[in-house]
């Protein structure tokens, strides 16, 4: 195990595990998903988890595809917990949510869920809208132990049923919070109304800690939000096949494997430079290197 002066400088605040790739939807815009793969192996996944402690991770989010589709989801919750990380999360699209299985994340131990939400109306590009998620909502407020964050979308729907959907979240005691949608790469993707809608939207949304860098205003209004991305170190994804990439987005750019990752690495690409970094909208990676943008990254601004 790490000491507490590595953990400060370059563990893991957050790591993104892929459970499972196979996703019950189809969303136009998303390369996160197939529609075929089975589960990973719950004994391969445990160990996964016992490798990011190792490195001194401190939050784990289990994601996919969709996760609830693993059979064995409850349990890997429990490892989080029993491993002592601390915050463990999912993210999910909402749909297979019942009340059974909100209880089963209960006695789990599961401390946060985050759903994004593309809009109120389906269309050709997503399904992923508040006509076919507020019943599931609805479950969760009666059900949930554990946290929920809604994320209304802007860039799939019309930019006015994002509010709406907010106004969804705050009037049932969701935490709201509003996301752009990006491309392939990771990068904005915004006309004119959405930027307008944007600007609206977080004048109205209560600011987390992580929010507090205004990157999103920025990105929306300059084009470009400049910083010394600690993807890789502070932030890790690792994929279904056990690689850690930088994010989902740059799978293909760079990626180890999660069990022959050491503290070198960790302390390699705190410091590696990443060209994508002004234009990427991936918040995970922006808020979990915000507490380092004082620490110099050779490379950042030339």
């Amino acid at each position: 195990m790490p000491g507490i002066f590595s953990r400060l400088r370059y563990s893991p605040f957050l790591a993104q595990v892929v459970i499972i790739r196979r996703c019950n939807l189809s969303c136009s815009y998303c390369s996160e998903y197939d529609r075929t793969s089975d589960p990973i192996a719950f004994e391969i996944l445990e160990k996964r988890l016992w490798k990011l402690k190792s490195l001194g991770t401190l939050g784990v989010s289990l994601t996919g595809g969709e996760p609830t589709l693993h059979p064995r989801l409850p349990d890997l919750i429990r490892v989080c917990r029993r491993l002592g990380f601390f915050r463990t999360g999912m993210i999910s699209n909402g749909f297979l949510l019942q009340p059974n299985l909100i209880q089963a994340l209960n006695r789990a131990g599961l401390q946060e869920m985050q759903i994004s939400i593309d809009g109120v109306h389906a269309n050709e590009t997503t399904q992923k809208v508040l006509t076919n998620l507020k019943k599931r909502l609805e479950w969760l407020r009666e059900h949930a132990n554990f946290r929920v964050v809604v994320s209304g979308v802007l860039g799939a729907s019309p930019p006015h049923e994002a509010e709406a959907v907010l106004a969804f979240a705050r009037q049932i005691g969701f935490t709201p919070r509003v996301l752009l949608l990006h491309d392939d790469s990771g990068r904005l993707k915004a006309d004119r109304a959405e930027v307008m809608a944007f600007e609206k939207i977080l004048g109205e949304v209560p600011k987390r800690l992580v929010d507090f860098s205004s990157y999103r205003r920025r990105l929306v209004l300059e084009g470009v939000a400049p910083f010394k991305c600690r993807a890789g170190s502070r932030y890790l994804y690792v994929d279904e096949y056990g690689q850690v990439s930088w994010c989902s987005q740059t799978r293909r750019l760079w990626s180890k494997s999660l069990m022959d990752y050491t503290f070198d690495d960790l302390r390699e690409q705190f410091y590696q430079y990443k060209s994508c970094h002004a234009t990427c909208t991936i918040g995970c990676a922006r808020s979990a290197s915000q507490l380092d943008n004082w620490r110099a990254q050779p490379g950042f601004g030339l």
